[in-house]
């Protein structure tokens, strides 16, 4: 049985207050992603406090941590796009040409025109089809 975060724990915690924890499956507990439950539930301003307040007790027991937020949570549909780090287009172009770290390419990237841009770009291309 798959146990996923956005289909399974998330929607009880938020909206549809089942208990997992008592179905007959005893994994429930045990794949509960408490880490990624509570950076969910942080993005949101009015479950922000129970995320912090469960976090000073992450070691509870995975099916202790869902109880409070489960029971502590009042219910409604929250949506938001999972946090992800953006995407920089010519960040790997700048990245092999100068030979720069994730840290300095950005910086880089801040202060290299459009046309500085295209001269990396053709000095990289290797040729052939993609």
């Amino acid at each position: 049985m798959a146990y996923d975060l956005f289909k399974d724990y998330l929607p009880a915690i938020n909206y549809t207050k089942k208990n997992l924890m008592d179905s007959d499956d005893p994994f429930w507990a045990k794949k509960y992603p408490a880490y990624m439950v509570n950076k969910v539930l942080s993005s949101f301003i009015d479950t922000l406090s129970k995320a912090n307040e469960i976090n000073k007790f992450a070691s509870l027991d995975n099916d202790m941590q869902f109880q409070f937020l489960l029971n502590s949570i009042r219910s409604k549909k929250r949506f938001t796009p999972y946090l992800r780090s953006e995407k920089i287009a010519d960040i790997e172009c700048v990245k092999e040409y100068y030979g720069y770290n994730m840290e300095k390419a950005r910086t880089a990237l801040k202060i290299l025109t459009k046309n500085q841009l295209k001269l990396i770009k053709e000095k990289l291309y290797k040729g052939g089809t993609k």
